[in-house]
């Protein structure tokens, strides 16, 4: 594994809003997308914004409750399915919890979910689209 953060997803409110935010009153370099999220290209990684609920729903929290989600995800990017399964293996392994088994994803990827020993939510993912290694 080659340790990188590749995206840090906050879950937020309002998107458009946060979106002006970061593109005008920080001044990111915005990468367009349809849909509803919000990329912006940093040194060395991505910042995803998208909306708290759908942030929630993918990982398969209840908002309400929040189960220790905080709307921020961080994501570790990887090259290949196999290596996406290995790093939960490991992660698991290592006193992690599985909170989303990998699986073909609605955005054409393959990506889990696991939760450190901490409560922090991480997303391992391979995007067939875009090399984030």
């Amino acid at each position: 594994m080659k340790p990188k953060i590749s995206l840090i997803t906050l879950g937020v409110d309002d998107l458009a809003r946060a979106t002006r935010f970061y593109a005008e009153g920080l001044g990111l370099p915005k990468y367009d997308v349809e849909g509803d999220i919000s990329f912006f290209s940093l040194e060395g990684t991505w910042l995803a914004l998208y909306p708290r609920e759908a942030l929630a729903n993918d990982l398969g929290v209840s908002i309400t409750e929040q189960a220790g989600f905080s709307g921020v995800t961080l994501a570790h990017n990887v090259a290949t399915k196999a290596d996406v399964d290995e790093v939960l293996r490991r992660a698991v392994a290592g006193g992690a919890t599985l909170i989303k088994p990998a699986q073909e994803v609605f955005w054409g990827g393959y990506s889990g979910y696991f939760q450190d020993t901490e409560g922090h939510y991480w997303e391992v993912a391979y995007n067939p689209y875009q090399d984030l290694t």
